[in-house]
């Protein structure tokens, strides 16, 4: 694994994390060692000792929904890209309808996403800390899952516009490209720069490489995933010239896969929804 920092000081304190992050930190308190990850802290599973009361963005049923929206969204666009597959006797606006459709639930999902990582604290201290004001979006450029978080909502966002064009999309391909495949590649390039950020996140550096950790699994899953709706938004572009018909199956196949993979991200990320632990306390 990467480690651009790993210090240990006289207290005992180890810090790691990419460069210019801390994503873990290891501390002596009362003769026990504690343990802090930014992922479970910022999803509410590793509870602040000093915390008065769950705040709803840190609670399991917000991050159950949460995985929710990103699963139903998933699945219909595994629907949409199974329909385009298939002879149906759907029509090409009305399979649009459907990816359109899962646009929505992978936005709300990214919002609630965003909501958390901008609402969470930095590393708790001994001392309870008020409570700070609501953030809709935030702005924590210095902190690695906001800024995971915050590029996934843009790409959702983006795949919103790509999707809804797609419903009645011109004839002309310079039109298709320009309302369909710019924001498609735009939506793919900020879910593939999220996914890496969050797999930074867990691995505490570059790379990890952690097949027991639950995270983990869901971090690459959902990295894989996004690599395929990449390879898809590529080969999807729209040439002046006519392409081969199987390079649609090929779009269509990789946008399931990745749907697939997200969604089994979404299954694991519910059930990591239950693997709460407290924080040791820290010495004053």
């Amino acid at each position: 694994m990467t480690r651009s920092r790993d210090a240990e000081n006289e207290a005992g304190t180890i810090c790691k994390g990419p460069p210019g992050f801390v994503t873990f930190r290891s501390v002596m308190a009362h003769g026990r060692r504690s343990v802090w990850r930014a992922r479970q802290h910022r999803k509410g599973l590793l509870r602040d000792p000093h915390e008065a009361a769950t705040r709803l963005w840190h609670s399991q049923t917000y991050n159950r929904c949460m995985a929710a929206f990103f699963a139903v969204g998933s699945a219909l666009f595994m629907l949409g890209a199974t329909l385009s597959l298939i002879p149906t006797s759907f029509s090409a606006t009305q399979i649009a309808i459907v990816f359109f459709a899962g646009s929505i639930p992978f936005t709300i999902g990214g919002f609630l996403q965003n909501l958390q990582a901008a609402n969470t604290g930095d590393f708790p201290t001994s001392a309870p800390a008020a409570a700070p004001r609501m953030h809709l979006i935030g702005w924590r450029p210095h902190n690695l899952g906001w800024l995971s978080t915050f590029a996934q909502f843009c790409g959702t966002i983006a795949f919103n516009f790509n999707t809804f064009d797609a419903i009645d999309a011109s004839s002309a391909w310079y039109v298709q490209d320009i309302t369909v495949w710019v924001p498609g590649m735009i939506g793919s390039v900020l879910f593939l720069v999220s996914a890496y950020l969050a797999f930074m996140e867990t691995s505490h550096g570059f790379w990890s490489w952690k097949p027991a950790a639950l995270d983990w699994w869901i971090v690459t899953v959902n990295l894989l995933g996004c690599i395929f709706f990449m390879t898809a938004a590529l080969t999807s572009f729209v040439p002046a010239t006519q392409v081969p018909h199987w390079l649609d199956d090929v779009v269509n196949i990789h946008l399931w896969l990745g749907a697939c993979c997200f969604f089994i991200a979404a299954l694991l990320t519910i059930r990591e929804s239950r693997q709460i632990e407290t924080l040791d306390p820290l010495p004053a």
